[in-house]
This record gives structure tokens, C-alpha cells and sequence, in this order.
């Protein structure tokens, strides 16, 4: 009720479409979560159930996060623990390269 009596509908538009064309590009995925988590209210019946919202989530994901996780739209996983379980791959896979990069003396 208050969105719809305090914020001017133009805005909640441009919310909702921000929502629909958000990716998660250079940020991490903690942040794309907080932005996802964020604007899915202003499009809730894009994401209406549990199974909408993961695979919306998803879409949005880099490629190789996104094919990594192509298993969770089996489940009904919530976005929020699907991104805290990539957040820990991502961090994972840069300490990994980090390790191979070669040391100078």
C-alpha cells in the first residue's frame, strides 16, 4: 500500500523492467542476489513462486555459474541459498587461480 500511494507508478515501471533485464555481468553474486532481492518486489508476479524466482535468478547468472546450477530448477531451492553456495565457488575458484599464477623471487 505504500509503494502505491507514496511512489510514483513511473518509477515502480522502471523498477519492474530493471528487474526483468537484471544480470549479473561484472558484480559478484552476493550482490546480484541483493539487487534480485531488491527489485523482485516490485515484479512479484514475475517471480510468484519459489521455482519462478530460482529460475529467473539464474537466467540472470554469468554463463558458467549459470550452467553450474542447472540442477537447482529441479529443487525448490531458494534463490538466497543457491547464491551463498556460489558465492563460496567463486571465492574457491579465484584462490585457486591465484595459487597457479606464478611467484617471482
Amino acid at each position: 500500500m505504500f509503494l502505491t500511494e507514496f511512489v510514483p507508478q513511473t518509477l515502480r515501471d522502471a523498477w519492474h523492467t530493471e528487474f526483468e533485464q537484471l544480470r549479473q555481468r561484472t558484480m559478484l553474486v552476493t550482490e546480484y542476489a541483493i539487487r534480485f532481492s531488491e527489485l523482485s518486489r516490485h515484479a512479484s508476479a514475475l517471480v510468484s513462486t519459489v521455482r519462478e524466482g530460482v529460475c529467473r535468478f539464474i537466467e540472470g547468472l554469468s554463463y558458467a555459474l549459470r550452467f553450474s546450477k542447472a540442477r537447482e530448477l529441479e529443487t525448490d531451492t531458494p534463490f538466497q541459498k543457491i547464491s551463498r553456495r556460489m558465492e563460496g565457488m567463486q571465492g574457491q575458484e579465484m584462490e585457486h587461480r591465484e595459487a597457479k599464477k606464478p611467484r617471482d623471487f
